[in-house]
């Protein structure tokens, strides 16, 4: 690694400049033993995340309803009001990104499920399910 690590006992001396240090200035890398944890503020990590959007696709059905599909993260709906889809596919992707939180471990160690990860951050770092619904490109 080229980053410069912090040993947490020496973050835990100074707790308060180490928080400092991560929010004003950069993110910084603590080692215990032969963990690594990377600290980054808030804000880093929303920019840091801004690329990430959906692609959502959508199809007229033959029986008058409209399926969307969204490519990142494999999830499809059904309905028969298109006027609200984004909201719903946005209400449908906040479901499974709580899923994934709730169940960090089995999700994230699924080859198919890991790709997903800067996705469901994004999602659950967002203040509401308009702004997730605003992360949806249709």
């Amino acid at each position: 690694m080229f980053v410069q690590t912090i040993n947490a006992t020496d973050v835990r001396k100074d707790f308060s400049q180490f928080i400092d240090t991560v929010v004003r200035e950069k993110p910084l890398v603590i080692k215990r033993n032969r963990d690594y944890i990377l600290s980054i503020s808030l804000e880093q990590s929303i920019n840091l995340l801004s690329d990430f959007r959906f692609h959502m696709n959508i199809f007229n059905e033959d029986d008058g309803s409209i399926t969307a599909t969204l490519e990142e993260l494999d999830l499809i709906i059904n309905t028969k009001d298109g006027s609200n889809l984004k909201r719903l596919m946005a209400e449908e992707i906040l479901d499974y990104a709580e899923d994934y939180f709730e169940q960090f471990k089995l999700y994230y160690n699924s080859p198919n499920r890991q790709k997903h990860f800067p996705y469901v951050l994004k999602v659950i770092l967002a203040n509401n399910i308009e702004e997730v619904a605003s992360f949806i490109d249709a």
